[in-house]
């Protein structure tokens, strides 16, 4: 049981979580929604499935995934010998909880002429139900190696799904799941903020609904948009994502002005992930010394998930544990 955090105070928890890393042979992955200090004492600082690629790379015997739970998972997946531990076990996901493994089993079986591709933004359970997993920026080039008459079920997302229906002309049917920041995003703030800053471009993830990304000048995943962010020439750029990929942009463009799009109230303090946020320093600490809480999957529920990524990454040329990736969530 991990100690209060309360009786943490006047630890300096930057050298005793390096001194850890050290002991336990950690490696630290750090999602890009993550706060600025987690993301400064990373090992890595990406997006999901780039990161567990990353991990499987290293002869690390721990991994302590700071993101959400379905993330850690992938990272267990892939490196079934390695113990991977997340800092709190509440860190779960919207799209996650909207696609209970139980219903999307019913919903597969009452579908049974289609195939399903799923989102990474799942559970182990529910990737172990489906045929193809693909990632926002592996998406598109898995759809078009299947034929167009293939009849498809596109889960959890279905922001994401009416995205690439929209974009490649299929009809896939989608779950109806979302994630909570990107559905934060108003469609009138952000026009009041574009009209402030008429020569900013827009750059949304497609996880946002189509009245946001109607209004996008680049639409892609994390990686693509910070990409955009920084190769853009224009000084100001507004981002629809979750704000704190921010903190990487600003490191990396100082001098730039990146404004993160606002929801309904005018701010973009409501566009934070609350799972994200449930990791803290305190936290990764706690979990490096206790190696806990852990991310435990059974063996039958962990192959069978793993052939829908290994099916992804044969479909988009990536390999894991081999350098760097090709698709990244």
């Amino acid at each position: 049981m991990n100690a209060p955090v309360q009786s943490l105070k006047g630890l300096d928890l930057k050298a005793e979580i390096n001194r850890l890393r050290k002991e336990r042979n950690a490696v630290i992955l750090g999602h890009y929604y993550q706060t600025p200090d987690i993301q400064d004492i990373a090992d890595f600082v990406g997006d999901s499935l780039d990161l567990s690629a990353k991990a499987a790379a290293t002869d690390a015997d721990v991994i302590a995934f700071c993101g959400v739970r379905f993330m850690a998972e992938v990272a267990k997946i892939l490196s079934p010998q390695k113990t991977v531990i997340l800092p709190d076990m509440a860190a779960g996901c919207s799209l996650e909880d909207s696609c209970p493994p139980e219903e999307f089993a019913k919903f597969r079986a009452a579908h049974p002429d289609h195939i399903a591709i799923t989102y990474i933004n799942c559970s182990a359970a529910v990737k172990a139900h489906s045929d193809i997993i693909v990632t926002s920026s592996s998406a598109e080039k898995i759809l078009a190696q299947l034929p167009m008459d293939q009849k498809i079920i596109f889960a959890p997302d279905k922001n994401l799904g009416a995205y690439f229906n929209r974009k490649t002309g299929r009809d896939m049917l989608l779950w109806p799941g979302a994630c909570i920041v990107h559905e934060a995003f108003s469609e009138t703030e952000l026009l009041k903020l574009k009209a402030q800053y008429p020569d900013a471009p827009i750059a949304a993830h497609p996880e946002c609904p189509a009245f946001i990304l109607d209004h996008a000048d680049e639409v892609g995943s994390t990686r693509a948009i910070l990409e955009f962010a920084l190769k853009s020439p224009a000084e100001t750029i507004i981002v629809a994502t979750e704000p704190h990929i921010i903190h990487q942009m600003q490191k990396a463009a100082p001098h730039k002005l990146f404004i993160g799009a606002p929801g309904a109230d005018g701010n973009c303090n409501c566009n934070m992930c609350p799972y994200m946020a449930l990791n803290t320093m305190e936290k990764l600490y706690l979990a490096l010394r206790d190696m806990e809480p852990r991310i435990e999957i059974d063996e039958e529920t962990r192959i069978a998930a793993k052939r829908p990524l290994d099916r992804m990454l044969e479909m988009a040329g990536a390999t894991v544990g081999k350098g760097d990736m090709g698709p990244r969530g």
